[in-house]
């Protein structure tokens, strides 16, 4: 795919407006001038990258897209500084930016003065996402070497094309090297989705459509003012959600306060209990993310950007549906709640934390690929966090694993949510060793929302009729509700606020 047969399925039609200027001039021997003529004339470009910016669905954006037919798209002195000015007037403009790599690295030509160019782009790309404007990448077959280790794995989200080759060191350089091939199906793109390098593999059209889905979330729909514009009571109008407030934390938080504890456990073990897959299911413009970045991937885990009746929210939370005994959250999954914060803070974008785990893996693996200190490190993060953060306590929140998506602005409860250092069960068999004496424990821990609301822990509480697994879709679509509302308040506080009240919220803790 050339980079004008890729604008013109990513752009709307006739609206592309090029930046580029004639390439800066290089020291080229004879031979490599001549390779140039030559590459431009097979290309149809003067470099091997076009940059600009034109309209995705109405909203404008500037683009980058190589072009590979123009010596397999390398980056040289003159392509790199075409891109750092393309990415430099992005950023003045307040645009957002679409990459599309497809190179096989560095222009092996001009020596290690072009290897170094990939820092003048990294600088220019993390400045971008620093003034908070969106990043998203596009890889395309094939992306290699230094233009996938710099600015080709920088986005804020990262897709690619099926089939495409994407890796650090190509299978050519590999095999003279080594003397042997490279390990196949290692470095495709879909490999890399399923190791959690990269959020999805989908073709051209698709991404247009979920690029066009996170930027109304992360930047407001083009048809709209700015968030930042925008009333934060103006999603509630003709819902009807919010005409009579016992629809969110009336009569039914006191009928909540009569199930016992043990009970409320039970409700939110039920197997068909609505998790954080059936919530997403009532909000608009949802973008599924996938694994850290960084070569992890829990699948017990959900990640995505939403929109939640008009609040834009980057949710991270415990799936219900990935869970079981075999299969608990392990230290791959918290760095993946760890890249939702760092996402929602650079974006200025509020986070919301599904809680809802029977507890954390228990496994060599586990402590030996850091769980604890990632749990740590999620509550110091999500404590000191310059965002508006809401925590929800959906069913189960059992330990570490549902301590480290707690501390929030706002911690909302369902009526059978709990939260407790172990399932009752095992704090029975430290108390009593023995099983049995669970129910009893779970009523003395005080686990059940409405104590946890009594003691400081929760601020809301989301009724279920009695149970949510009796009314899966009225149930999401309260707590959606109910989750939005708060969201809209906590962004009309300063971050600076928000953060001091945080702190001295958990500072508190216990002494009231």
């Amino acid at each position: 795919m050339s980079a004008r047969e890729l604008l013109g399925e990513l752009l709307d039609p006739g609206s592309f407006v090029s930046w580029d200027r004639p390439p800066v001039a290089v020291d080229a021997d004879p031979e490599y001038a001549a390779e140039l003529m030559v590459a431009a004339t097979a290309a149809g470009t003067d470099e091997s990258v076009l940059t600009g910016a034109g309209l995705l669905r109405g909203r404008r954006v500037a683009v980058i897209a190589c072009e590979f037919a123009f010596l397999a798209g390398s980056v040289g002195v003159a392509a790199a500084e075409r891109i750092v000015a393309a990415v430099e007037r992005a950023t003045e403009l307040g645009l957002p930016l679409l990459a599309s790599p497809t190179s096989g690295g560095t222009r092996m030509q001009e020596g290690t003065v072009a290897f170094v160019q990939m820092v003048k782009i990294a600088g220019a790309v993390a400045a971008h996402r620093a003034a908070g404007h969106p990043y998203l990448v596009y890889l395309r077959n094939p992306t290699m070497g230094g233009v996938f280790a710099s600015w080709g794995s920088l986005g804020h989200m990262t897709f690619a094309e099926p089939g495409a080759l994407i890796g650090f060191l190509g299978p050519r350089v590999y095999r003279a090297l080594y003397g042997r091939d490279f390990p196949e199906g290692v470095q495709t793109a879909e490999n890399l989705y399923a190791s959690g390098v990269i959020d999805g593999v989908v073709p051209v059209p698709v991404f247009r459509r979920i690029a066009h889905r996170a930027l109304n979330v992360l930047c407001g729909s083009p048809a709209e003012p700015p968030m930042a514009e925008r009333d934060p009571k103006e999603f509630g109008r003709g819902t009807g959600v919010f005409a009579a407030g016992h629809e969110l934390y009336g009569p039914a938080l006191r009928e909540g306060g009569d199930v016992p504890a043990w009970q409320s456990v039970l409700i939110s073990r039920r197997a068909d209990r609505p998790g954080i897959r059936e919530l997403l299911r009532h909000v608009t413009d949802r973008v599924p993310l996938s694994g850290t970045g960084q070569g992890e991937s829990d699948r017990t885990v959900v990640h995505a950007l939403a929109m939640l009746r008009g609040q834009p929210c980057v949710v991270f939370g415990h799936d219900r549906a990935g869970q079981s005994p075999d299969n608990t959250m392990g230290p791959a999954a918290l760095r993946e709640a760890r890249r939702a914060m760092a996402l929602a803070a650079e974006l200025h974008v509020p986070l919301v934390l599904v809680i809802d785990t029977a507890g954390a893996a228990l496994s060599r693996e586990a402590e030996e690929r850091g769980l604890a200190p990632e749990i740590a490190r999620c509550i110091a993060d999500l404590v000191t966090l310059d965002t508006p953060t809401v925590s929800v306590l959906l069913g189960q929140g059992t330990g570490g694993g549902a301590l480290a998506l707690l501390p929030a602005d706002r911690v909302l409860a369902a009526a059978n949510g709990w939260l407790a250092p172990l399932p009752p069960e095992g704090a029975s068999a430290i108390v009593h060793r023995d099983t049995g004496h669970a129910p009893k424990l779970a009523a003395s821990q005080r686990i059940r929302a409405v104590d946890l609301q009594e003691d400081g822990i929760v601020d809301r509480i989301v009724p279920e009729y009695p149970d949510a697994a009796d009314e899966p879709i009225d149930f999401a679509r309260r707590m959606v509700a109910a989750i939005a509302a708060e969201v809209a308040t906590l962004r009309t506080e300063p971050a600076e606020t928000l953060r001091a009240a945080r702190h001295l919220r958990y500072r508190r803790l216990g002494l009231n």
